[in-house]
């Protein structure tokens, strides 16, 4: 059952969930109230239920993608196949059918309008969806860039420290609008919420500054998550290598993206 996220939004939860994908994949449909059709947003797995659901709110007319992860992507060419629609992503490879998505480019599907806004930093092809008009103070599609539940991951080499920072300011500047993520509950204001994720990712830089004072500067990956990941959950701690390359790229330099 698709459930109201936003005046102009709802959403239906993929049945993948897991340590990575909290409760699982939300799968936005997009349109106005007057609308025939809807533009459906991460289509999720590979999971037929869930696509043939995914199509019973209307003719599925656009489909958008936030970035390349599996969870996210795996269904996009089945779905291309079951709707017609095209499929669109700022990487062509996970295009269907479609361009490859612009960033600044303002789509108009659905009766709804939409803002690409490039957000690089989960991942090198991240971008998040502006729907300006969507209620009295707009919402934005976030993907994996600002989680409903906890932070998000920097892949790595993948994703950068920096630009993520660069991307959360930017996601910051839409002021109030609501947050629907593609995991995790809706959040009510993406100023709140980018504000929020900078200070954690700062006060992680500090603790990363501290491990390295203590082990010294050239510590590899594994020792630095030992001291700042030291409670982590084995089902995560890959993630937590992630974050920490993430870092030690950010403190270092390029050289040292890759994981020990």
């Amino acid at each position: 059952m698709s459930v109201a996220s936003s005046p102009l939004t709802r959403y239906r939860l993929a049945p993948n969930p897991g340590p990575m994908s909290l409760d699982g994949t939300n799968s936005y449909l997009l349109a106005a109230p007057s609308s025939e059709t809807v533009v459906v947003v991460d289509p999720g797995p590979l999971d037929e239920p869930h696509l043939a659901a995914l199509q019973s709110d209307g003719r599925v007319e656009l489909v958008l993608i936030t970035h390349h992860h599996r969870d996210h992507t795996e269904a996009s060419a089945r779905f291309h196949e079951l709707t017609g629609a095209p499929v669109r992503a700022l990487d062509p490879l996970y295009c269907h059918g479609g361009a490859s998505l612009l960033d600044g480019e303002t789509l108009l599907a659905a009766g709804v309008r939409i803002e690409v806004l490039a957000t690089p930093g989960h991942t090198a092809d991240s971008v998040c969806f502006h729907l300006p008009d969507d209620g009295p103070i707009g919402s934005v599609l976030t993907g994996d860039t600002v989680l409903g539940r906890g932070t998000t991951v920097l892949g790595c080499p993948d994703g950068t420290l920096g630009e993520y920072l660069d991307s959360l300011d930017r996601l910051e500047a839409l002021g109030d609008a609501v947050v629907l993520p593609a995991h995790g509950p809706v959040l009510p204001n993406i100023g709140e919420a980018a504000r929020a994720y900078r200070a954690h990712r700062m006060e992680r830089l500090d603790q990363v500054r501290a491990a390295l004072s203590a082990l010294g500067p050239d510590a590899d990956v594994g020792a630095v998550t030992d001291v700042v990941y030291a409670e982590v959950d084995p089902s995560v701690r890959r993630a937590a290598e992630q974050s920490v390359a993430v870092q030690l790229q950010y403190l270092r330099g390029p050289e040292h993206a890759q994981l020990a």
